[in-house]
């Protein structure tokens, strides 16, 4: 467990160097924060409490949601990109023979690179949005906590996602068109639109039960004290049940691709 914490503390520090694009990244999130502020107060001045949220939650949604952007990943961009790449040269055959679990490994980093979202591109834009707008912060401690542990749930969840679309490219040999429909569905199915709570019928049942829902929609109504009590239980256990089946089934994927790998090279 040592390496891996080691691996994570690594990806930390990589993503940290990118001071400039960091700052660029803190103005942009602050920007959209502003933009779709503005967009939902229309909105709810139209029809107030929404989705069952009044104005101040619903302005907290937003910036909960660009605080959320990068660390979830929810548009890609995290270790897919160079994962599809040593898949595409061949070098991951490499990984695969290392003393070192290759899910792990890029877990690990993935863990180290929300890690640094959170606070580099996440803390400042949430304190900025909360001196421009009345939003509902939590004034419980174990509220933070709770959501923080969510957090940590939907990037697992994120990650498992992402790990299974580079994986991909162990037979398509080029994982661009899956990781862009992955992060398109990534944008929309996690609320980062809007709110899953708004859309109708059968589409909103549907998209509340995909994975995607675990990387926004689940740790805002954690932190916005929607989900209490067994109901926190059930968003846990929501979260942690798609990382767990999704990780599996990564697993599976890794095994197959490994053996694939191993009759290739003999």
């Amino acid at each position: 467990m040592r390496l891996y914490a080691v691996v994570a503390a690594g990806a930390f520090r990589r993503y940290a160097t990118y001071r400039v694009a960091t700052a660029a990244g803190v103005f942009t999130n602050t920007v959209f924060g502003f933009i779709m502020a503005y967009t939902y107060i229309a909105l709810w001045d139209e029809r107030p409490h929404l989705g069952g949220y009044d104005l101040s939650q619903a302005l907290t949604y937003v910036w909960l949601g660009q605080a959320l952007l990068m660390t979830c990943a929810m548009m890609g961009g995290g270790f897919e990109d160079e994962l599809v790449e040593r898949i595409r040269t061949g070098d991951v055959a490499i990984d695969l023979y290392r003393p070192a679990d290759l899910q792990l490994w890029w877990l690990s980093g993935d863990l180290g690179r929300a890690a640094f979202h959170l606070m580099g591109r996440g803390i400042v834009p949430m304190v900025l949005g909360a001196l421009a707008f009345d939003l509902a912060l939590p004034l419980s401690p174990l509220t933070w906590l709770a959501f923080l542990v969510s957090v940590t749930l939907g990037v697992v969840v994120s990650f498992a996602v992402r790990f299974l679309v580079a994986l991909s490219a162990f037979w398509l040999m080029d994982g661009v068109g899956v990781m862009q429909i992955c992060g398109l569905a990534g944008m929309f199915f996690s609320g980062m639109l809007l709110p899953l709570n708004l859309f109708p019928g059968t589409l909103g049942e549907v998209a509340r039960a995909l994975p995607w829902s675990s990387l926004l929609q689940v740790p805002a109504d954690v932190f916005l004290g929607r989900c209490t009590g067994w109901g926190l239980v059930e968003a846990y256990a929501f979260q942690g049940g798609w990382a767990l089946a999704l990780l599996a089934a990564g697993r599976a994927l890794q095994t197959v691709a490994t053996r694939r790998v191993v009759v290739q090279g003999g």
